[in-house]
């Protein structure tokens, strides 16, 4: 009977330390395979905007409604003429509602009945092309409607113009596929000064794409970017 147990606390020990081995080689290979290194990808890219919003707004001062309501139809005719003449196309402009400010019913200006006119009104034109060029001509060409006496301007006098770029669907792939080439590179110098080599990817995510003017005096060029986070796994 002692026999018996004698070797039944053998064959458990043996169990015990086959399990330990089983065990602490499976956790060392698991750590080997959770060794990887982050690294992050960057691809930059110079774009020519294809579409330009112009905001534009014409004034006008007056004492008589009736008197300034004529006047405002006509230079909303002349402003319409003068882009038809320049090359657009009625569906690349439009016109906008037109406000009227009653200076005298400012309350917090002291001073309003001392103006000489008493009506201020603002009507909105808002062009929108696809030609880039056509528009930066049009926007030199304006002083010709100032010499007629409208009194035009921009809305946003700290940008005249908008230009967008609205196709970055067409180059996001060759983009995400250079960020990815870039990351990896960097990953794999990483590996060479650690004596390893890089496995394949453990994790990725891909950063947002941003848009911005390359500089303040040319915002018709775009620069686009994107950064792409990858996990590589490491191998010896």
């Amino acid at each position: 009977m002692k026999n018996n147990n004698w070797f039944h606390s053998i064959i458990i020990a043996l169990a015990i330390v086959l399990a330990g081995y089983f065990i602490g080689n499976t956790l060392v290979k698991s750590k080997r395979y959770e060794r990887s290194v982050q690294v992050k990808g960057l691809a930059e890219q110079e774009v020519k905007a294809d579409l330009a919003v112009w905001p534009i707004q014409i004034s006008l001062t007056g004492n008589n409604l009736s008197t300034l309501k004529t006047r405002i139809e006509q230079q909303k005719g002349k402003v319409k003429e003068f882009f038809v003449k320049q090359g657009f196309e009625e569906e690349e402009f439009n016109i906008g509602v037109t406000n009227i400010h009653d200076t005298r019913t400012d309350v917090y200006n002291n001073n309003a009945q001392n103006f000489e006119f008493r009506y201020i009104a603002q009507t909105d034109f808002t062009i929108r092309s696809n030609d880039i060029e056509k528009l930066q001509e049009s926007l030199s060409a304006s002083q010709e409607l100032l010499a007629e006496g409208i009194l035009i301007s921009s809305k946003n006098t700290w940008q005249p113009v908008q230009y967008i770029y609205t196709k970055l669907n067409s180059i996001k792939p060759a983009m995400v596929e250079e960020a990815t080439k870039n990351a990896r590179e960097v990953a794999e110098k990483f590996a060479r000064d650690s004596g390893s080599k890089v496995g394949k990817i453990k994790s990725a995510r891909q950063g947002i794409f941003s848009i911005s003017d390359r500089d303040q005096n040319t915002p018709e060029i775009k620069n686009v970017r994107v950064v792409s986070t990858i996990d590589y796994f490491l191998e010896d």
